[in-house]
């Protein structure tokens, strides 16, 4: 059996779930892995049993054996990376974002079908079992139009400072790091319909919070207090050109009861759901309003289980046995969705789409 020959871009934090996932994979080799850090590069070599070590990512695009390579890089570097790899002859699996900028993301749009090659945008909780799940009652239509969608992502205290705080690396705070998931699962599920305009409003009110005691949250590797540039929450109102609209609120920091509020909800002229954080399906029989819950083993998205299925869905892409169903496309329509939200919240006005 002829195996998909990988290699990763970044041996930081996310890289595990992508590296675990290929070297669980029947029918990849996972071949090699880049970092600037060589001891970070050759120590993931050894973990994940991949071939060889880089501290240049050029050196490994030139290398004819590698066939595919996912990305896990800082948000600013994603841009940059796709478009190499992509013009090296390489599919690509990029993190979320695609990009920082919309006109970045159009570039490496161009750059997909310049080259023939695949790009997929890391949507990864479009591969949550839940999601495929309710993905099927909405394209039997058993919900039938969906009109409106509300997503939460609340954190009182999560700001993981390093990168994710530097607005220049990251592109943003919580809205570029949790608030895509969220903004992109209802997206999906509403099928995906084209931006409007956007209303949106970011805040810096609190800061990282470094103050606080007695609280333990998850802090990047290069933690900093006294470097944080990007927003503590944001919110926004997304209207859509068939009608529908999204509204969506995520924070780093937030003077909120709950250590955490996730939520995701969307709802339709025949019936509802909420995915996020149980599983439930509304709809009407007989007269009667009824609330249906799905009987599966992940009802709310498992992190490692996600990840196993969007690597095996890239792979058999890869391998020319699916479609994509998170096309740079779709990254192009998010980065443009995100950069609104900040343009909007800067400017005091909502902002239009042609």
């Amino acid at each position: 059996m002829t195996k998909l020959k990988v290699a990763v871009i970044g041996a930081g934090s996310i890289s595990d779930a992508h590296l675990t996932s290929y070297m669980e994979h029947p029918e990849v080799e996972l071949y090699g892995i880049v970092d600037m850090n060589e001891e970070r590069a050759r120590a993931a070599v050894q973990k994940y049993g991949a071939q060889v070590a880089f501290t240049d990512y050029r050196e490994m695009l030139a290398d004819p054996q590698v066939e595919a390579v996912s990305i896990c890089t800082w948000n600013n570097t994603h841009g940059a990376l796709s478009i190499a790899a992509l013009e090296a002859g390489k599919h690509v699996l990029c993190e979320k974002p695609l990009c920082t900028t919309v006109e970045e993301a159009l570039r490496v749009e161009e750059a997909v079908r310049r080259s023939g090659k695949l790009l997929m945008v890391g949507f990864v909780r479009r591969f949550g079992t839940n999601a495929q799940v309710l993905r099927r009652f909405l394209d039997a239509g058993e919900l039938g139009e969906i009109y409106y969608a509300k997503a939460s992502y609340l954190r009182r205290l999560g700001n993981p400072g390093g990168w994710f705080a530097d607005k220049e690396r990251a592109g943003g705070g919580p809205l570029f790091d949790i608030g895509i998931h969220v903004i992109d699962l209802c997206w999906y599920l509403m099928g995906r319909p084209k931006v409007k305009s956007v209303s949106g409003n970011t805040y810096k009110k609190l800061g990282n919070r470094s103050n606080i005691k007695n609280l333990s949250f998850y802090k990047a590797a290069d933690y900093d207090a006294s470097q944080n540039t990007a927003e503590d929450m944001a919110n926004a109102l997304i209207r859509f050109e068939n009608g529908a609209s999204l509204m969506v609120d995520v924070s780093f920091t937030l003077h909120a009861k709950m250590k955490n509020e996730f939520a995701v909800k969307i709802f339709g002229d025949r019936g509802g759901a909420e995915i996020e954080p149980d599983f439930c399906i509304v709809s009407e029989k007989h007269d009667t309003i009824i609330n249906v819950t799905p009987q599966i083993d992940h009802p709310s998205f498992e992190f490692m289980d996600g990840f196993r299925n969007e690597i095996d869905h890239f792979v058999q892409a890869c391998l020319g046995r699916q479609e994509l169903i998170s096309p740079v496309q779709d990254g192009v329509e998010l980065t443009k969705i995100l950069c609104a939200v900040y343009e909007s919240s800067e400017k005091g006005i909502e902002i239009q789409f042609g």
